[in-house]
C-alpha cells in the first residue's frame, strides 16, 4: 500500500475514534444503559434496525430503548416486549420490518437469552473469531427464518453483524464497548461493508470491484492489516473520516 494512503487512514482513524463519533451514531444507543448484559442486547437490536436512513431508524431504536425503560435484557428475555410487538399486527414498524417481523425476531432472541442466558456466552460457546462468530450469530437467527433481520449465513457481507462484533470486541475505544475481548481477537473482526466502504474504498485502492459480499470484506480487511496489524478495524473509523471530508 502507498505511504500517502497508509499515512491518510492513520490520521483519519485518530481523528476520528474518538466520544464525539458516537452522537448521532446508532453505537449512542449502548451508552444509554447500565450494565454489560442491556448493553449488549440494544447494542444487538440497535445493529439490526441500522439501515436505510438514520433520521429513520435512530427513533425506531430509541422507541425500543423507551419501551424497555432502560432494561432491554430483561424486555426481550422475559417477553414484556409482547405488550408492544404483537404477531398479528401487520403495521411497517420500519422499512422491510412488520411489527410481526419485530415480534418474531424478538421472540427467537428471547429463545436464545433463556437457553445461553447472554448472546455472548451463545457465541462464546461457538466461536473465537470474528468470522465464525459472524457464522454463529447467523445460524441462530438463521434456522427461525427470519433473515429479513439477520443473514441466515455468511456468505453476504453482514455489514449489521460485523459492525455489532466491532461494538462488542474491540476495547481500549471511546466508541466500542470490548465486552467479548476475553474471547474474540479483534485482530479478527471482518469490516462492515455497505455501498460508502465500498466506493470509499475503491477510490483508495482498497478494493477494485463494487461487489459487496463476504469474500470482499475480508479482502478490505486484509488490506487494512497492512495499516493497522493489530487492529484492522480501525480503518472503519479512517474510511469514514475519508468520507466526511471528501463531502466538505
Amino acid at each position: 500500500m502507498e505511504k500517502e494512503i497508509s499515512d491518510l487512514l492513520i490520521k483519519y482513524a485518530k481523528q476520528f475514534e474518538t466520544r464525539d463519533f458516537i452522537n448521532g451514531d446508532p453505537s449512542w444507543f449502548m451508552h444509554q444503559v447500565s450494565g454489560r448484559e442491556n448493553q449488549e442486547t440494544i447494542a444487538f437490536i440497535a445493529s439490526c434496525l441500522s439501515y436505510g436512513s438514520r433520521k429513520q431508524f435512530m427513533p425506531k431504536i430509541q422507541y425500543i430503548l423507551d419501551m424497555s425503560k432502560g432494561d432491554v435484557y430483561k424486555w426481550v428475555r422475559d417477553g414484556l416486549f409482547l405488550q408492544h410487538v404483537q404477531s398479528n399486527d401487520r403495521r411497517c414498524f420500519y422499512r422491510l420490518y412488520t411489527y410481526s417481523t419485530m415480534h418474531h425476531f424478538l421472540c427467537t432472541y428471547q429463545q436464545l437469552l433463556q437457553e445461553h442466558e447472554t448472546l455472548g456466552k451463545y457465541v462464546k460457546s461457538k466461536a473465537n473469531d470474528g468470522y465464525s462468530a459472524v457464522s454463529a450469530i447467523c445460524s441462530y437467527f438463521g434456522q427461525y427464518g427470519i433473515s429479513v433481520v439477520v443473514p441466515k449465513d455468511a456468505r453476504s457481507a453482514c455489514k449489521r453483524v460485523c459492525m455489532f462484533l466491532r461494538w462488542m470486541v474491540r476495547d481500549e475505544s471511546p466508541v466500542d464497548l470490548g465486552l467479548w475481548s476475553d474471547f474474540i481477537d479483534k485482530k479478527t473482526l471482518i469490516m462492515p461493508l455497505d455501498t460508502h466502504v465500498v466506493n470509499q474504498s475503491i477510490k483508495l485502492g482498497l478494493l477494485k470491484s463494487k461487489n459487496a459480499s463476504m469474500s470482499a470484506a475480508l479482502r478490505l480487511t486484509k488490506n487494512l492489516t497492512e495499516v493497522f496489524p493489530e487492529d484492522p478495524l480501525k480503518g472503519d473509523f479512517a474510511l469514514f473520516g475519508v468520507g466526511v471530508n471528501e463531502d466538505k
